[in-house]
């Protein structure tokens, strides 16, 4: 057990599912952190009609900022994917589907005045009907990832490295349907995947940036540098270097993550990584009030500052919603009720993403 109090990287996935792996879970805050920082500073640019300074942290981020949740988010797949179809099913289709329905409809009900107001009731409830096929706003991680592990474990007889080709070629095809789990899907599932298949190999990253903290400093500059300039010059967006600049990405978390738990810095990242699900699911109603105080008020003029108030309060006000939540007995938002499950009850912790 590292110091924290959680498991450190030893360079396999195989450790006690009942633990937490320290670096994981700073990897999982700093992309979460991310995730609220891109819908707040592209939603307060886009009513304000300008951008301000966040806006280059954004562009950024882009190339990895999804990729490396989703890596993550199969890392420990290989330890639960032997389970039983009704327990898989349960843990990993079940749980993300209630969340999902409880929280569309949160979402839907603060939405839905406005809807209606533009098109009626009508159309409005058929809207919220479509947000079962279609995902509804934020979302759409939740609902997509139900979907990569039944995909998954459903291709487990066909050779492991033809899924990656294909999926990959997913990715560099640039599907546009229109419809965003199919669109994802096909943008996504390399990444996914990938963290399932490459497990070892990344908790062995991992440790070695652990043992060579200089040596994984020098290659984050590295990374850093070449990240920006393909993004400062729209070669991040090209077929191909997206697919790398992805899996370069999700390695440069994964590093930040290993050396900030390494040197026991930081622990904010890692405590919005071991609730990242809980911030995934609330932050859209202080990071929207927020962001419309602000811009109504004009008390602060700079779009920058604002967008930074907005990322901050979006992060916060989810934590602070979900301790209300607790304090109120609501834990329906947060945790699952007994009558929502279809296999035996785990222990531990209701809302990781990843076992």
């Amino acid at each position: 057990m590292a110091s924290s109090g959680t498991i450190a990287a030893s360079g396999s996935p195989k450790a006690p599912t009942a633990a937490r792996v320290d670096w994981v879970d700073y990897a999982k805050g700093i992309c979460i952190v991310m995730v609220v920082m891109m819908h707040s500073v592209l939603g307060v640019e886009l009513a304000a009609g300008e951008t301000g300074f966040m806006h280059v942290l954004v562009a950024f981020a882009k190339p990895f900022r999804m990729p490396d949740f989703f890596l993550i988010s199969g890392l420990f797949l290989p330890l639960v994917i032997d389970r039983d179809w009704r327990t898989y099913l349960d843990r990993k289709v079940v749980h993300f589907a209630y969340f999902y329905v409880v929280w569309v409809t949160i979402q839907f009900g603060f939405k839905a005045p406005v809807f209606a107001a533009q098109t009626g009731w009508r159309e409005a409830g058929l809207l919220y009907l479509e947000s079962f096929i279609e995902p509804f706003g934020t979302l759409w991680f939740i609902y997509l990832l139900p979907v990569f592990f039944v995909v998954t474990k459903l291709t487990r007889k066909i050779p492991p490295f033809a899924i990656w080709i294909i999926a990959a070629a997913l990715e560099t095809a640039r599907i546009s349907t229109g419809w965003t789990a199919i669109d994802e899907f096909c943008a996504r599932f390399v990444y996914f995947y990938s963290g399932y298949l490459f497990a070892p190999y990344v908790f062995a990253l991992s440790e070695r940036a652990r043992r060579h903290p200089a040596l994984a400093l020098a290659g984050l500059a590295t990374w850093a540098l070449v990240n920006a300039g393909l993004v400062a010059h729209g070669a991040s967006e090209w077929k191909i270097v997206s697919l790398v600049l992805g899996f370069a990405g999700a390695c440069a978390i994964i590093i930040s993550g290993t050396l900030l738990a390494r040197a026991h810095w930081l622990n904010s990242f890692r405590f919005c990584g071991e609730h990242s699900i809980v911030i995934y699911l609330a932050f859209f109603l202080p990071m929207a009030a927020t962001r419309t105080l602000l811009l109504r008020t004009s008390v602060i003029a700079d779009i920058g500052t604002v967008s930074l108030i907005v990322t901050i309060v979006g992060v916060l006000g989810s934590l602070a919603i979900w301790q209300a939540a607790l304090r109120l007995n609501a834990h329906f938002l947060f945790e699952r009720p007994d009558a929502f499950w279809i296999a035996p009850k785990k222990a531990g912790p209701v809302l990781q993403a990843a076992e």
